[in-house]
């Protein structure tokens, strides 16, 4: 099994052992000190790596070994998320961001060609100057509907595959948006996050509620909130107590964000809680790391976590390549 960690300057680190870790450079086609900002594989195809970074998508073939950069309208371009449709593999979203403009492109033909999609984002935000599409969430059940998340933009939907967009106004005043993710459940729910709280729908986007981040978190900096691969009811949040921050935590949900826990941590973090990985092909394991390089591996499903030896650079994104 081969682990895949994107760093910001660092390029993507790769290890078969989880001891022993090399570095993606220009000898595997990868540019010198590259920003990654997301790594994604499709459960279908895992040792098919794709890396957003800000010289556009670089894709691997073989499990993360050799790159090579896409062209079309990403080049050259910072891309933050990359996301796949559920049961179409010849269609892939990408979201751009800071340095770049904000954007959300969508490919029909598996990367070879990409299109903009009329959304319309600020090209300048206060905290961030140029904002960034921090995440592209996929209804597993209805694949037309799209969610995005801009930070510090605010929130956006599709009903209709990325042709057209709304802004969400109402329930989530908050415009720094984190995250976005829809579980099936049951029930199921739409997860929008933003840096200080999760809100969560129930009934399509129509009405939402606040989880209560302040009430129950320790930490009330929310990064990001991750489902399980197999079980569409657990999912953890990565928190902090700001960003980057000096701690952080995991919280953890068994019943689709009705009820919270702060999960087990053998050392705790240096700084907050920025990534959570869980992937079908070993429904056990379970990868998190904080902003600032520590890495830690769970083998009972993401009840109890230990911190791995090796440290990196601020870490943006996992993703393993099954034997």
């Amino acid at each position: 099994m081969r682990t895949l960690v994107g760093t910001v300057g660092q390029s993507v680190l790769g290890s078969d052992d989880g001891e022993r870790w090399e570095r993606s450079g220009p000898g595997a086609g990868f540019h010198s000190d590259a920003i990654v900002r997301t790594l994604v594989n499709r459960p279908e195809t895992p040792h098919v790596v794709w890396a957003g970074t800000d010289q556009g998508v670089l894709r691997s073939e073989d499990g993360g070994r050799h790159w090579q950069g896409l062209e079309g309208a990403l080049k050259g371009q910072q891309v933050w998320r990359i996301s796949f449709h559920p049961s179409d593999d010849k269609v892939v979203f990408a979201g751009t961001g800071t340095p770049s403009r904000a954007a959300v492109f969508r490919s029909e033909d598996a990367g070879a060609s990409w299109k903009a999609l009329p959304v319309d984002i600020a090209t300048e935000c206060a905290a961030v100057g140029v904002p960034r599409v921090t995440d592209i969430a996929i209804d597993p059940d209805e694949p037309r509907n799209l969610w995005a998340s801009i930070e510090v933009d605010g929130m956006r939907r599709s009903i209709d595959g990325g042709e057209s967009w709304q802004r969400i106004d109402g329930g989530i005043t908050n415009p720094d948006g984190h995250a976005a993710s829809v579980t099936a459940g049951p029930p199921k729910s739409v997860f929008l996050t933003v840096n200080n709280e999760i809100f969560v729908s129930r009934d399509d986007g129509q009405t939402w509620r606040a989880v209560g981040v302040r009430q129950q978190f320790p930490y009330t900096h929310i990064r990001d909130v991750v489902f399980d691969a197999v079980d569409p009811c657990t999912a953890w949040a990565a928190i902090g107590d700001s960003t980057p921050g000096t701690t952080g935590a995991l919280m953890r949900t068994s019943d689709a964000g009705q009820s919270w826990s702060a999960v087990d941590l053998d050392q705790p973090p240096n700084s907050a809680m920025w990534v959570v990985r869980a992937q079908p092909d070993q429904p056990k394991r379970v990868l998190a790391a904080s902003r600032y390089g520590y890495l830690y591996e769970s083998l009972d499903g993401g009840l109890t976590f230990r911190k791995l030896r090796r440290e990196f650079s601020e870490v943006s994104s996992i993703v393993w390549v099954p034997d």
